[in-house]
């Protein structure tokens, strides 16, 4: 398939039309099949059908070109995103319980470096005790207690009940708290080359 083609299936596809679906289906099934078996461990190629996977990365491209917010208007970004939706769905799979208590992995591009046991990386709880101790500096003392239980996974109607307050209480703070992180917050560095 040419890629003026896939460029003009492209764009029927962004405007609705879900013949464009099948045709580019048809021409990138084979690549996206690829895409997933390479990154398949032999051992977890017996765990996962390809096809399962192809499909299920199918239909969020679908959705994605679909949709108003995602622009892919060549081949080369159609490729770029058929990789990024395949991996992270593998990953998805790859954790899922069955996949960490048989120790299957996956393997290049880093993916090998799962977690085994399921439990979070010494950075990631650096980083969580980090935001828990800002969390605590910006919220009112008298409020902490809201912020601990939630921390502890009880619902805001629990909490309601064990803090005495209102629902809309507990839930207006947990916003306000939000707002104030969100404020913050560490802007992202801006792209290269981009107008200011």
């Amino acid at each position: 398939m040419t890629s003026d083609h896939t460029e003009g299936l492209l764009g029927r596809l962004s405007r609705g039309e879900t013949a464009a679906a099948a045709e580019l289906y048809t021409a990138y099934a084979v690549y996206l099949r690829a895409v997933v078996r390479r990154q398949l461990s032999a051992q977890l190629r017996t765990q996962f059908d390809s096809a399962d996977v192809v499909q299920s990365v199918w239909v969020q491209i679908v959705r994605r070109i679909a949709s108003a917010g995602c622009q892919v208007e060549t081949e080369g970004q159609l490729r770029a995103l058929l990789g990024v939706i395949a991996r992270r769905r593998l990953l998805t799979r790859a954790r899922s319980p069955s996949a960490l208590a048989a120790g299957k992995a996956l393997r290049g591009d880093g993916l090998d470096a799962l977690p085994a046991t399921g439990q979070p990386r010494p950075s990631e709880v650096a980083q969580a005790n980090e935001l828990w101790q800002t969390m605590l500096r910006l919220c009112p003392p008298e409020h902490r207690d809201v912020l601990r239980l939630r921390r502890e996974g009880l619902a805001l109607t629990e909490i309601a009940v064990q803090t005495g307050l209102h629902e809309g209480s507990v839930r207006r703070i947990l916003r306000q708290l939000s707002r104030e992180l969100a404020l913050r917050a560490k802007p992202l560095p801006a792209e290269t080359g981009a107008a200011t």
